[in-house]
């Protein structure tokens, strides 16, 4: 072992928790009489695992070099399925951007430390290991590295490049496999974000403007912050997938032993069953949402469940009789910038799915044991929500003889982009792109949040690392605490009467809202008349033929009120809209070629965005 302890003394100064990691004993990894050594043609050693090679058995570094210049000309991080003895790593640490080592065996990466030099590599402190396991690392590996190349390169989207070692790849085919879905789902989380943001932006907005008293007059779930924990209540989480079916013979078992979270399209399947839950949850925009709320909350009745929002949903969701209310922080600038001033309401993950937010909450609440149903990821059996959903219902009473049930159902399997994936069960299930980019989040998740223990009573739906089967023996097993749990609860809710709802604390609120909302307001106007300014010369400049001198002059006073822009401390309120209005302004004709025009117009596209930008998110009470 000529480098080993030379790299030893590196990995416990720069990676003191991968040393840990490849040093304990792993009974699944490979023995030493699997991994044989060879000399290369050129003289490096050669790796070869059950007779075959891992490299090349002529010139093993110059196949390094020839893989890493294949994605020389990419500027993401690159990622090494399967490490080796090295080379094509080490090739890879050349090019200047973080190297994610991904390695199933880490008598592998052992043995590569025993032979190799990786004093310059381990030294260069960009490299990033994700080593046995499930592989569940990779996601955050990779957000880590997108970090380290926006910071340099300004870049915000930035897939990776994958280098594969067949030979190593192959012999851990469905591992690897896993990984490669973990990293497709990390690589497309941006267009999805950004669509989701182009198509609702303005809604959020729209929504937020009309719900900003909210802020000021209900209380945040910080309140409710280890009410779990406080009594170790076990929570149930009710997501809405077709697995949700199979718990209702255990309804009231659930209801007497957990406490219980359940979001809003789920809520139907409660209140059908003659159970309400303690919290549901809705967090999305959109009127048809709301909708699913239909008929679940009577208006001539109370009911016992305590609603979490965000605070751009659809208003009329706040009119319901929920029993009680709470806010989690806004997602968004706008919001964010009230809730500062007047009362921070204790911020929720937002993973693009209410349930991904609901698993958050549990967590909030301080669970260490989440028992969850409906939340399959996946359409097992072609279905896609429990029996009797609002979009069953919706599908139902809207088919006619053209557009029958069937065609709604092949309509939403067709439009999410659908494939086969690993199910809980070992099995293949189907799913699709937006779907496995909420496991990735859960995965990362159960990654971070090793002291809570999940459990799913439903194994039709997609594999989710960190997702454990249900026991039915054991959750039987639990002691029922429905009245311990509902005391606990009065007992949050009394002290949140006393203190948040004191007249004095509101008081103090209601100024701080108003000062808030007249700064907002003030801040916006003077961003729109900035604007005007510019859109005024402009429209003037556009219409001369100035000489240069006089153009310089022009493209001088435009560059002024951009930097006075730039220096507004609410530009960031609309910045969150303009580029969807840019969009919306796009004109068909060419640019003009002349530079001095095409500035111009560049500038009056921009201030024209930002006018519309600061109108939109002016609060008028």
């Amino acid at each position: 072992m000529p480098f080993f302890d030379q790299n030893k003394n590196i990995l416990l100064t720069h990676y003191p928790r991968l040393f840990e990691v490849i040093s304990a004993k792993d009974e699944d990894d490979f023995s030493p009489e699997v991994l044989k050594i060879d000399a290369a043609q050129a003289g490096d050693p050669v790796l070869s695992i059950n007779g075959m090679h891992i490299h090349s058995p002529r010139d093993p570094a110059r196949e390094g070099r020839r893989l890493a210049e294949a994605v020389s000309a990419e500027k993401g991080a690159v990622v090494l399925l399967g490490f080796g003895l090295g080379y094509a790593a080490q090739a890879a640490a050349e090019l200047k951007r973080p190297v994610i080592v991904v390695e199933k065996h880490k008598s592998v990466l052992l043995k590569a430390l025993e032979l190799r030099d990786f004093s310059d590599f381990l030294g260069k402190h960009r490299i990033i290991f994700v080593i046995g396991g499930n592989g569940e690392g990779i996601t955050s590996a990779l957000s880590i590295a997108n970090e380290l190349i926006d910071v340099e390169n300004e870049n915000k989207k930035t897939p990776p490049s994958i280098i594969r070692n067949r030979a190593l790849t192959g012999l851990d085919e469905q591992w690897y496999k896993k990984i490669d879905d973990r990293i497709r789902a990390w690589s497309m989380r941006d267009d999805v974000n950004t669509a989701t943001h182009k198509r609702f932006g303005q809604r959020w907005v729209r929504n937020l403007s009309r719900n900003m008293s909210a802020i000021r007059d209900i209380p945040g779930v910080s309140c409710l912050s280890g009410l779990a924990l406080n009594n170790d209540l076990p929570v149930f989480l009710a997501a809405a997938g077709p697995g949700l079916d199979k718990i209702t013979p255990l309804l009231q078992d659930i209801y007497e032993r957990c406490l219980i979270v359940a979001v809003d399209t789920s809520l139907r399947f409660f209140i059908k069953n003659g159970i309400e839950p303690d919290f549901t949850l809705v967090v999305d925009s959109q009127f048809w949402n709301c909708r699913h709320l239909d008929r679940c909350v009577p208006n001539s009745k109370e009911i016992k469940t305590a609603l979490v929002a965000e605070s751009a949903v659809y208003p009329p969701v706040f009119n319901l009789p929920f029993k009680k209310r709470f806010l989690c922080s806004s997602m968004f600038p706008l919001g964010g910038f009230i809730e500062k001033q007047v009362d921070p309401k204790g911020r929720l993950g937002a993973g693009g799915s209410v349930a991904t937010t609901a698993w958050d909450f549990a967590r909030t609440l301080g669970a260490t044991e989440i028992w969850i149903a409906g939340l399959d990821l996946a359409f097992p059996g072609l279905k896609t929500h429990f029996r009797g959903a609002r979009f069953e219902e919706r599908s139902n009473s809207e088919s006619n003889r053209f557009n029958p049930v069937e065609k709604w159902i092949v309509r939403m399997l067709r439009d999410g982009i659908p494939f086969k994936a690993r199910s809980s069960c070992g099995g293949q299930v189907l799913t699709d792109r937006r779907l496995s980019l909420y496991a990735a989040w859960f995965e990362s998740q159960f990654s971070a949040n090793k002291q809570i223990q999940n459990y799913c009573f439903s194994q039709d739906g997609l594999a989710i690392s960190g997702l454990q089967p249900a026991d039915m023996k054991k959750f039987l097993a639990l002691p029922k605490r429905r009245e311990e749990i509902d005391s606990r609860i009065q007992q949050a809710f009394l002290k949140i009467e006393n203190v948040f709802y004191a007249e004095q604390e509101k008081q103090q609120r209601r100024e701080r809202y108003e000062k808030a909302v007249s700064n907002l307001n003030n801040g916006l106007k003077n961003i729109q008349t900035l604007c005007e300014q510019g859109m005024q010369i402009a429209h003037s400049a556009l219409k001369q033929s100035p000489d240069p001198s006089h153009q310089s002059k022009i493209l001088k006073e435009m560059e002024e009120i951009s930097r006075q822009l730039v220096q507004n401390e609410f530009k960031e309120i609309t910045d969150f809209l303009t580029p969807l209005i840019e969009d919306e302004k796009e004109e068909d004709k060419p640019i003009n070629d002349n530079s001095y025009i095409s500035q111009l117009k560049s500038y009056l596209k921009y201030f024209t965005a930002l006018v519309k930008a600061a109108q939109l998110n002016l609060i008028v009470d």
